[in-house]
């Protein structure tokens, strides 16, 4: 049985063997302090429906990443899968299609132990983060510049054996990680549980862990650069990382922290920690331009922050509200907001300024919601409509694609 943090909100015992059983779905006491975002005035009801459903994993999908032409998907059994994407070029072409449930897998990799928690896309790379503690690096080979036609191979697993055996010769290289053992600081030692690349084109990948601990890797030649240890008082569940190097985790300690490697520095500085949230923290997005930070957690709210006078410190705008279980991802494509939760539901939202309206709520997974991701779909898209597909992974083992079509204002 797999012990998960990241949507129950629980405490992460990583001094502990790291399997305990699932704890309940069930979500903590509503936000009731702040401010409801929501426009209920304005009706809004757009055109939607869902494309199709992806089978094909045996186990609940856990991660899920969107390439320029490629779906990937990492379940709780370790497999990933690759997926052709799925577009449509109009209204009449759906109806011709078998819209039902599908399967259209490319390729299947095998890889770790446990669930493949969170994948990231750089390029001809993939990168993904596991339960058994490790990250690995995929190349991706497509033959013939066909995306139908791809092999992986696994070109790396972080930390490398030459960055452990370089960092195991220095004895203040070494830390306790229980009371009669140590590890090298580039180890993680409990479930990799998020991942993101820096903005600069993906020279930095950051990880996150259930132990507490952030790590920057190099992507160029996949050393660990630097380790945050007790970043968090509990697991860390979310990362995201800005434009300007700022990094924003969440943790199961209820706080979203905020890290900051100030010019001329070697390390990464705590220079905020927010507390509004009464449970634990396990979703994150940016908005697009990267003015506004949302967070969900266990207390069914999404969290809307804004930086305050002091460019350096965030404050709390209000809360999205309307699920009625934990929020257990979020994200953010063009102006909308994406939330899934253990209610088994997607939301869709749209900010205008401070007043934010639920577009549409997507119903049809039978388990909850545990990964998001979407597109702008310019195929179908005009100067009155713009229209988006959303990609959503369940616990029922399934992913569905949405087509969405909202008017633009």
């Amino acid at each position: 049985m797999e012990y998960q943090s990241s949507y129950n909100g629980g405490s992460s015992s990583s001094h502990t063997n790291n399997l305990q059983p699932m704890l309940s779905l069930s979500s903590q006491r509503s936000l009731a302090s702040f401010p409801s975002l929501n426009n209920n005035s304005q009706s809004h009801d757009p055109h939607h429906h869902c494309l199709t459903t992806l089978k094909g994993h045996n186990s609940y999908i856990s991660s899920l990443t969107l390439s320029d032409k490629i779906l990937f998907t990492g379940s709780s059994d370790r497999e990933i899968k690759s997926w052709n994407p799925i577009s449509y070029d109009s209204e009449l072409d759906l109806e011709n299609k078998n819209r039902g449930s599908i399967s259209s897998t490319i390729n299947t990799v095998l890889a770790g132990k446990g669930a493949v928690k969170s994948l990231v896309f750089q390029s001809d790379k993939l990168f993904s983060a596991h339960q058994d503690h490790k990250i690995r690096v995929w190349k991706i080979n497509s033959v013939n510049d066909e995306p139908e036609h791809q092999k992986y191979t696994r070109i790396a697993t972080l930390p490398t054996l030459g960055d452990r055996a370089l960092k195991m010769l220095i004895p203040k290289n070494h830390v306790q990680i229980r009371r009669h053992k140590k590890r090298t600081w580039v180890h993680h030692v409990d479930t990799v549980s998020a991942l993101a690349l820096s903005k600069d084109g993906g020279t930095l990948l950051y990880s996150v862990s259930w132990d507490k601990t952030i790590k920057i890797w190099r992507t160029s030649d996949f050393s660990c650069l630097e380790s945050v240890n007790n970043a968090h008082d509990d697991a860390i569940n979310a990362i995201v990382v800005s434009y300007d190097g700022r990094v924003y985790t969440g943790s199961a300690d209820n706080t979203i922290k905020v890290w900051e490697k100030c010019y001329g520095e070697k390390k990464h500085s705590l220079i905020d920690t927010l507390e509004k949230h009464n449970s634990g923290i396990n979703a994150l997005a940016l908005s697009s331009d990267e003015s506004l930070l949302y967070s969900g957690a266990c207390d069914r709210s999404i969290l809307v922050w804004e930086k305050g006078e002091n460019e350096r410190k965030m404050v709390v705008v209000g809360a999205l509200k309307g699920h009625k279980k934990s929020i257990l991802c979020l994200y953010v494509v063009s102006d909308l907001v994406c939330s899934g939760s253990a209610d088994k539901t997607i939301r869709i939202w749209r900010g205008l300024g401070r007043e934010y309206s639920c577009l549409v709520v997507l119903e049809g997974h039978m388990g909850p919601i545990k990964c998001l991701t979407g597109v702008v779909d310019h195929s179908n898209s005009s100067e009155s409509e713009a229209s988006f597909l959303v990609y959503s992974g369940s616990l029922d083992c399934d992913i569905r694609v949405w087509q969405i079509f909202v008017p633009v204002v």
